[in-house]
């Protein structure tokens, strides 16, 4: 199939699917079983280039796009789903919001850490502002030259291995008044104030740490403030920006195990024999084979026009209503491949001896984390409803419904 791809974006997909089983495929299993982040596996990854390529040529990366990104995110999920976030991590999300809306000196910092190695972490969720990240409670109060931050965040992917955080607070000036939601960039390690306190037992993704970090008195100079230009006060929708960016990598990490899973099922259904002759020549076998495929296809179809895609006015993210329909659909036939995979090998495929099990964990996250199904599909709605979604009448704070939200 003509996927419209360059002779430079093949074989930059060539050379992640040989790094994919040569390097992470060999240590998926143990990453996953000793819970461990794996730092040989990041090595590898800068050397052979892999993280940091959307970073602009003036500052140390390949000026790649988010199509180039998905590309390597897919390949590196079908053998390890860890490997594959790193690689997300490390192309998207908090990075992606500094590269568009940071300072000089804030793009260095990032593009420094990520080349050598960190994985940023972006720090929105809380206790009680999950889904409504606009209930979050973390504040950040000027004092002079520089912002106190007090608050928890939990879930914050990375949590005890990232070195650079974007924590995203209620921004408060001298006098008390409050301005909006914005960011700030804090390095764990040389930031007082900044423990974390738990992590989380993790169904799957073992590898990648989740957990909880409470800033007491963390102070972060006022030249770390991540502010687009629209300021504090409407602010927020534009850092948030950076999610469209980051659903199109968790969808495509779903994709990827998928494609992982399906081409087991495929070499099982042509290796494995029952009454006499290959499973793959009974139809209902090959039917369940036939549906993968298309879900798979279509998955990576809508997956790649999301990178390609671009928000209304310039956005340097992709459309978020693309963004959003393509996580849905891809997260969600993704666990259905993988279960179906799963099936064909039968009582051998629900033994940890082969990845499917592992893989079955795994994909089942990424219907949650990044938006769930269920909130994306509120925002695909009302896009086609023409209402906006709860945020603000100065830019933060919520409105009573979405019908009010169009007034």
């Amino acid at each position: 199939m003509d996927l419209g791809l360059s002779q430079d974006e093949i074989a930059l997909q060539a050379r992640a699917r040989a790094f994919s089983r040569q390097v992470a495929r060999p240590r998926a299993a143990a990453v996953d079983r000793d819970e461990q982040y794996p730092w040989d596996i990041v090595k590898a990854l800068a050397e052979a280039g892999f993280l940091g390529m959307t970073i602009p040529k003036a500052l140390g990366g390949q000026g790649r796009s988010f199509l180039d990104a998905v590309l390597v995110i897919e390949e590196m999920a079908k053998s390890c789903t860890v490997t594959a976030r790193i690689v997300v991590e490390t192309n998207m999300g908090a990075l992606s919001t500094v590269m568009a809306y940071g300072s000089d000196a804030q793009k260095t910092l990032a593009a420094e850490l990520v080349l050598a190695g960190d994985k940023p972490a972006i720090c929105i969720t809380e206790p009680e502002a999950g889904s409504d990240a606009l209930a979050m409670r973390t504040r950040a109060d000027k004092r002079g030259d520089r912002y106190v931050i007090n608050g928890k965040k939990h879930w914050i992917t990375g949590a005890g291995v990232s070195r650079l955080h974007l924590i995203f607070a209620r921004v408060f000036d001298e006098r008390g008044e409050e301005l909006g939601i914005g960011g700030f960039l804090a390095v764990r390690d040389e930031a007082k104030g900044l423990r974390v306190t738990k992590r989380e037992q993790t169904m799957g993704l073992r590898g990648m740490p989740e957990g909880e970090l409470t800033f007491d008195n963390l102070e972060v100079p006022a030249s770390m403030a991540v502010l687009p230009p629209s300021g504090f006060a409407r602010g927020f929708a534009d850092l948030m920006n950076a999610y469209n960016s980051q659903r199109v990598g968790a969808g495509t990490v779903a994709m990827g195990v998928a494609a992982g899973a399906l081409e087991l099922a495929l070499d099982w259904a042509k290796t494995r024999e029952q009454f006499g002759r290959p499973i793959g020549e009974f139809q209902g076998l090959q039917w369940m084979l036939a549906d993968m495929q298309t879900q798979l296809t279509a998955s990576r179809l809508m997956l790649y026009q999301a990178a390609r895609s671009r928000g209304p006015e310039g956005s340097a993210f992709p459309d978020p209503m693309v963004a959003a329909q393509a996580k849905i659909f891809a997260s969600e036939t993704a666990i259905t491949i993988v279960n179906g995979a799963l099936q064909l090998f039968g009582a051998r495929g629900y033994s940890r001896e082969l990845p499917l099990e592992r893989m079955a964990r795994d994909v089942r996250m990424f219907t949650i984390g990044g938006g769930t199904a269920q909130v994306l599909r509120t925002l695909v709605a009302s896009k086609m409803l023409g209402w906006k979604l709860p945020q603000a009448r100065d830019g933060y704070a919520p409105r009573r419904s979405l019908r009010d939200a169009a007034e």
